[in-house]
């Protein structure tokens, strides 16, 4: 039954992700009463999606060192310098700037590994980036949102690294302990029945706190379009950067493709978490977005790499 439902979720995420935005919005005032939720919600998807993961993951990194720096450098560095860029040439907006930083200097996604898995690439190496992106991003990604914000947003730092060290690093850490304590025998016998309800969690905490965004998009307008566009184009760019680079430089198959995916996908839903905890409700627009393209695009570079392996046999 349980298997069942993961399989459905698993194959519908990309419909049901925004359908999820969509009720959200709908039920704007429903969300903004449940808001107290979003965390707890979030430290239990961190934590099954932790289950698979032991700490010997990190001893990779003396295997590949430069890959896994460049990799973290990619997402928190060339990536916001690239939406910032983009962002302040089209958008004269700074709650929107620090949107589509923010959307593009996350976090590696989890779910990355199912893709890496299904394309044959570099699994360790893609648990060893998910692992060390995940235990930085509570120092990074405040650093890096406290010089897009600049003085123009008053920004509780201390605060946002606390509720990030409580929703990723705590949940990962106790996650992985469940696992090595265990040698392996809770996450083979709950793991599965874990993955559904950590998938229902993702869509609850997308319907909550797309409350936020609800009254942005009560009026459809060109505006509304170009951020769209805007957040799709990044979307793209992630994917397509990491695949030139991957194909063009690495030449490696397994490593391009964990190159791929790693930098193609993002933890959405803490980014969604934190603008609308530190930030006025603009600024999750672009955050927000991004859930409409990422596991479409996901499953498009994956017939593509497919492909090209291929075509390289």
């Amino acid at each position: 039954m349980l298997e069942k439902l993961n399989e459905f979720l698993q194959k519908y995420i990309a419909i049901l992700t925004p359908l999820s935005l969509v009720l959200g919005v709908l039920l704007e005032s429903v969300g903004q009463h449940l808001l107290f939720l979003v965390s707890w919600l979030f430290a239990f998807m961190t934590f099954a999606g932790s289950l698979t993961m032991k700490f010997k993951d990190i001893k990779i990194f003396m295997k590949h060192p430069v890959l896994i720096l460049f990799s973290i450098l990619f997402l928190h560095l060339l990536m916001p310098l690239w939406a910032y860029f983009l962002s302040t040439v089209i958008f004269d907006d700074h709650l929107l700037t620090v949107g589509f930083v923010l959307a593009v200097a996350l976090p590696t996604g989890v779910t990355s590994v199912i893709w890496i898995n299904i394309c044959k690439g570099h699994l360790p190496l893609g648990l060893a980036i998910i692992l060390i992106d995940t235990l930085l991003a509570p120092f990074i990604l405040p650093f890096i949102l406290y010089i897009v914000s600049g003085e123009k947003i008053e920004l509780d730092v201390t605060s946002l690294i606390l509720n990030l060290l409580w929703m990723i690093v705590l949940p990962t850490i106790l996650g992985i302990l469940v696992n090595e304590l265990s040698k392996g025998e809770i996450p083979k016998k709950f793991g599965k029945k874990l993955a559904p309800f950590s998938k229902l969690c993702l869509f609850a905490v997308i319907l909550i706190n797309s409350s936020a965004i609800a009254p942005y998009l009560k009026d459809i307008n060109f505006h509304l379009f170009f951020v769209i566009l805007l957040v799709f184009l990044l979307a793209v760019s992630g994917y397509t950067f990491a695949y030139l680079i991957g194909r063009y430089l690495l030449k490696d198959g397994p490593q391009m493709t964990t190159l791929v995916f790693t930098g193609g996908m993002r933890n959405i839903a803490v980014g969604v978490i934190v603008a609308t905890t530190y930030f006025p409700g603009k600024v999750a627009m672009p955050v927000v977005f991004g859930m409409l393209f990422q596991q479409v695009l996901a499953s498009i570079f994956s017939k593509v790499i497919i492909k090209n392996t291929v075509a390289v046999k």
